[in-house]
């Protein structure tokens, strides 16, 4: 079939050609911003869940309609590096500095809330290393406002002094956060602070997250009140039907559809991850001849697309480990799902819980295990005790 027309994006964090299976986040999303243009109060969205599973396209999506109802935004991203950690404030200003811009343009006459609002936004920046917010108005930054150098008490005074503005426009000021579980220390307290000001005192100021399991602990050992400060939202893999969904709905309106064997062979494989998805429709679309799609088509699909997913998603995780730490994740291999943390240290050769401390730690903090529960372990990536199984069992 026509390559040029491939409906499916087997990208990280791309935008797949329908968001099936997530209308619930969707709404309360637009809900949100319904509620912010009427003066009333919502508890932001934070997603958290398995790799794979589409959090950073939905989270993409929220940014989207904050955008389209003309809210002031910032997007950024949780790193694990120190050097990038330390260039997020930099990141942060730059990107209200662009979102200022855009906004500004619409308005025929700039008033003297918005005025001041860019006073702080352009000292904010200033601080960061960023300059001036040049719009074509005159504005000089606003000393002694956002400038400090205290990235806490520079970011609630930002949020009060652009909510008047905000309010006058009707609109809010929301930062979005993937791998949010990866920000700093710092400027996750910074962000859940100023957020929790903001709630006290009404102002339109919201932070959205995605990020791994982990999250609500995180967010919560950084700042207790976490906990009750957001709309916490699992995000797993679809469910049966949508999952049959998210492969047939791409390719019907290009006249393509899937034999039933081969849709439910394909659905079964994915597990109904929303990236295992994309990589197995791309394979299937590139494999077939013609429509229907066939059974052997879709066998040779997964086939296929198991080695484009061993070679990239799995592969690169598995060498970001130490030998300790790839004994643990092949001891975790044993179990399909969830490993109890007293079997694994027997399997490792070792005779006491203490001695697998250390990796356990590690990979924890790498973002490749996490706990579901007290005394469990499992991995942040589906599939991948399978992966290695298949590969690295006897390594």
């Amino acid at each position: 079939m026509d390559q040029l027309s491939n409906p499916y994006t087997p990208g990280s964090g791309q935008t797949p050609p329908a968001l099936v299976g997530r209308g619930r986040e969707i709404e309360a999303c637009r809900v949100l911003i319904g509620r912010t243009q009427n003066g009333l109060a919502s508890r932001s969205l934070m997603l958290y869940g398995l790799r794979g599973v589409g959090k950073t396209v939905l989270l993409k999506e929220f940014h989207r309609l904050a955008s389209a109802a003309g809210w002031l935004t910032v997007e950024i991203e949780g790193k694990q590096d120190d050097v990038e950690r330390m260039r997020t404030r930099e990141r942060l200003a730059r990107q209200l500095v662009a979102s200022a811009r855009t906004i500004t343009p619409r308005r025929q006459q700039v008033s003297e809330k918005w005025k001041s609002a860019l006073r702080t936004i352009s000292s904010f920046s200033v601080k960061a290393g960023v300059g001036g917010v040049s719009l074509g108005v005159e504005i000089e930054p606003a000393a002694g406002r956002g400038d400090s150098g205290d990235f806490g008490l520079d970011i609630e005074e930002l949020v009060a002094d652009v909510t008047p503005a905000l309010r006058e426009e009707k609109i809010g000021f929301a930062v979005f956060v993937d791998e949010i579980q990866d920000l700093d220390e710092t400027t996750q307290s910074a962000l859940l602070s100023a957020q929790h000001r903001a709630a006290q005192n009404g102002w339109p100021f919201y932070v959205f997250g995605a990020g791994l399991p982990s999250v609500p602990g995180v967010l919560a050992d950084v700042r207790s009140y976490a906990e009750r400060q957001f709309d916490y939202r699992s995000i797993g893999p679809l469910s049966s039907a949508d999952t049959l969904g998210a492969f047939s709905g791409p390719v019907m309106p290009l006249g393509v559809h899937y034999a039933d064997d081969a849709l439910e062979h394909l659905a079964e494989a994915s597990g109904g991850y929303p990236f295992f998805i994309q990589v197995f429709g791309d394979q299937a679309w590139r494999l077939a001849e013609r429509s229907p799609i066939t059974y052997a088509e879709a066998v040779g699909a997964v086939t296929y697309g198991t080695d484009e997913l061993d070679m990239s998603l799995f592969r690169s995780r598995w060498d970001r480990a130490t030998p300790q730490e790839k004994d643990l994740l092949r001891a975790m291999a044993e179990d399909d799902g969830v490993s109890a943390v007293k079997d694994l240290p027997a399997r490792m050769g070792k005779s006491k819980l203490s001695q697998i401390s250390v990796p356990r730690r590690n990979l924890i903090l790498k973002g490749l295990i996490y706990a579901p529960e007290r005394g469990q372990l499992a991995y942040t990536v589906p599939h991948m005790g399978d992966f290695i199984r298949r590969t690295h069992w006897k390594d």
